[in-house]
């Protein structure tokens, strides 16, 4: 008998400790929801979530253990009820419970669900049991598939939204490009001093003249009077020709 109690007292005591941890990341996060609701990011809850589905977790596998007593086999009976303030019980209960009267007892002593809530669990228990294996296997397919495809749509949306995060900042301009068609514009490098045939004018596109404008003023000047008595010379020749013909009439009237 000693050893079956040292037994429930050290489960009892690795029990309490466990609901204490849970109760502070409770309390904690309760807090950060109440408090920091404005600056709570996403992350923070989850990461809040997961140190609460740890802590139930080794909650269990206590309940669990080979050398934990079924708790469902002790009994508690209040051996003294009283509407007058318990101070040791105050303390005990971090001021929750002040009294131990007949009003609190059904509550804090219920091992039973509500009868609407036990209701419910009957009626959710005997559905259950009407679906056969088959069609129970292919409902846990069919919603294992369900989760698969949104998991995969989840992850689809964000590689595409990582993507185009990154995507601004790729370069999207050849630098090399760049330069020759500034150099282009600018200093005329690289362009051809081809001319069609025919051309005529210093001002003629294609012309030598109009490759050497840049070069400056005296340049220019130089093309235009190197080529000008080249241009002359047909206008000269066709003005006597004009004149002799005049001549040759005249002196046949």
């Amino acid at each position: 008998v000693q050893r079956e109690e040292k037994q429930l007292e050290a489960s009892l005591d690795a029990l309490l400790s466990q609901v204490a941890d849970l109760k502070n990341s409770l309390g904690s996060f309760i807090y950060k929801l109440e408090n920091e609701y404005d600056r709570l990011t996403w992350p923070s809850v989850l990461d809040s979530f997961a140190l609460l589905s740890g802590q139930l977790n080794t909650l269990n596998k206590v309940l669990k253990h080979e050398k934990t007593p079924l708790f469902r086999n002790q009994v508690i009976i209040p051996l003294v009820l009283s509407p007058d303030r318990d101070e040791d019980l105050m303390r005990q209960t971090e001021g929750r419970v002040p009294v131990f009267s007949h009003e609190v007892v059904p509550d804090h002593l219920r091992t039973k669900p509500d009868p609407e809530v036990e209701e419910q669990e009957k009626q959710l228990t005997t559905d259950a049991a009407r679906i056969g294996a088959d069609v129970a296997q292919k409902q846990i397919q069919s919603l294992n598939k369900m989760c698969s495809n949104l998991l995969e749509k989840i992850s689809k949306e964000e590689r595409e939204s990582e993507s185009g995060g990154l995507r601004p900042n790729k370069q999207t301009f050849n630098p090399t490009d760049t330069n020759a068609l500034v150099a282009a514009v600018a200093f005329g490098k690289g362009l051809s001093n081809w001319r069609p045939s025919g051309s005529s004018g210093p001002g003629q596109p294609g012309q030598p003249g109009a490759g050497t404008i840049l070069a400056g003023a005296s340049g220019l000047q130089q093309v235009q009077m190197a080529g000008a008595p080249s241009q002359q010379q047909p206008l000269l020749s066709g003005v006597q020709m004009a004149q002799a013909g005049q001549t040759g009439k005249a002196d046949r009237g």
